[in-house]
């Protein structure tokens, strides 16, 4: 088992990460955003994987609800 690394002091003034990622529907692409509370990308990427099938639920939810303004999908992880 592999221990995170502490953030830096770059990291740490950047504050809390998102992580960028894309979903099929038909022949489209949607791009969406994760955004995390964590420290690091490393870790806000290791989230989202570990938790991809929550994760894609929630934005193909969010794109079946229609709730989308030109842009990317935008999810919040507290």
């Amino acid at each position: 088992m592999r221990i995170a690394a502490k953030p830096t002091e770059q990291e740490i003034i950047e504050g809390p990460q998102a992580v960028s990622f894309q979903i099929a529907n038909g022949n489209a692409r949607h791009s969406c955003i994760l955004q995390t509370e964590l420290p690091t990308k490393a870790l806000a990427q290791k989230y989202l994987l570990a938790n991809w099938p929550v994760v894609e639920k929630m934005a193909r939810d969010a794109l079946a609800a229609g709730n989308l303004e030109d842009g990317p999908i935008k999810l919040v992880i507290a």
